[in-house]
């Protein structure tokens, strides 16, 4: 009798966890459940088809949406080398995060899948970032009751939690979260891609977003959107204490211009779109989408200029290495006219210059130091 009834509990035991081992991968008519686009990416996984039709197998119901998202749109490599645990443990934790922020459920549809699901960016390597990320990010966002005043929240806390810094030293440019963490150092991309899934791990859209070349002077910058009742700017590890839609870039974004690829801003999207990003590390790469944000950014110029930009980088000259420093530009003919500001140390990013405004074809004085350490005198155009 004993033996009988051990035989019972042990069948007992099967039967009922039979359910919880796979979920049905077909419908009604006895198909899959996937969509013929999803079917279209299968096709090109190769050998690795096996993984992806095993996460699209083993995802709840209710996740089903987000899983043939990411297939759908994934890049080629990807769509060769993930396994079904990384992509399974993603769309979890990025549906979960949804129901454990106030925001959660007035945050759009296609924002969740086009700004929030995605494991990756652009380029960098696939960490799994997400658990980590939610970890660390959560307890900081958990007094705030918007998408904005979260992120603020975590830009202003998170690279200082994280011992990161921006440096011309990182190894990559476009280095993945968790590539930062483990050398405390970033550019401007890496940056942006470790802010955009601080944010992303806690249920806020937010999206890499860059130009390829200023308008007016040399070299390229990222920066991040985040969403909360439309799309605002920040820079990454550049907090604004007065709020979003502020940064040193404003004036040279000001300048961008939508006909020009080089000079156009884009935000990067996961969803595939007619658009390509250009990347600047990367320029053969023809899997990253992108939507043209210019418009957003530019604004008209006077038909006629009135004033000369100058801009000012000092430098160590034994060391160099760029030096935070008073500097002070006097009238050449008002000495007691004089307007002043602080040179970019190592800690800004390349491309942030002092700036200033002054009349075109004058004679001033610059100044560098206090004390005085060197004097230059030049003339505008």
């Amino acid at each position: 009798m004993k033996s009988m009834s051990r035989l019972l509990v042990l069948g007992w035991f099967l039967v009922g966890a039979l359910p919880a081992l796979a979920q049905p991968a077909t419908g009604p008519d006895g198909k899959p459940w996937w969509s013929r686009e999803v079917e279209d990416s299968l096709k090109l996984a190769g050998k690795n088809r096996d993984a992806m039709v095993q996460a699209l197998t083993q995802v709840p119901e209710g996740q089903r949406e987000g899983m043939a998202f990411l297939i759908a749109n994934m890049p080629e490599k990807d769509l060769r080398s993930l396994d079904a645990k990384f992509l399974l443990e993603n769309v979890r934790l990025a549906y979960g995060a949804m129901a454990q922020v106030p925001w959660g459920k007035k945050i759009p549809k296609d924002l969740f899948l086009n700004d929030i699901l995605p494991y990756a960016n652009v380029t960098e390597k696939r960490d799994n970032w997400r658990k980590e990320m939610m970890d660390l990010c959560l307890p900081l966002v958990k007094e705030c009751k918007t998408p904005a005043e979260a992120a603020q929240r975590l830009n202003a806390t998170t690279f200082a939690k994280l011992k990161v810094r921006y440096s011309t030293k990182r190894n990559r440019p476009d280095q993945s979260p968790l590539e930062s963490i483990s050398t405390g150092m970033a550019s401007c991309t890496g940056l942006s891609i470790l802010l955009v899934d601080a944010c992303r791990s806690v249920g806020i859209p937010a999206r890499v977003v860059g130009i390829p070349q200023w308008a007016n002077k040399p070299g390229n910058h990222t920066w991040v959107e985040i969403w909360d009742q439309g799309w605002h700017f920040t820079g990454a590890c550049e907090q604004d204490p007065s709020g979003l839609d502020r940064g040193w870039f404003v004036g040279d974004a000001a300048l961008a211009k939508k006909d020009s690829k080089e000079h156009s801003i884009y935000a990067a999207s996961f969803r595939r779109t007619g658009v390509l990003f250009p990347l600047v590390w990367a320029p053969g790469n023809q899997e990253v989408y992108a939507e043209n944000v210019t418009e957003r950014y530019a604004k008209p110029q006077p038909a006629k200029a009135t004033t000369t930009r100058v801009m000012v980088r000092v430098w160590d000259a034994g060391r160099r290495t760029r030096l935070a420093v008073p500097v002070s530009v006097v009238d050449g003919s008002a000495s007691d006219k004089v307007q002043r500001g602080t040179s970019r140390g190592e800690s800004a990013d390349t491309n942030d210059l002092l700036t200033f405004e002054l009349a075109r074809n004058h004679a001033y004085t610059l100044r560098v130091g206090e004390p005085v350490r060197a004097i230059k005198e030049f003339r505008t155009s």
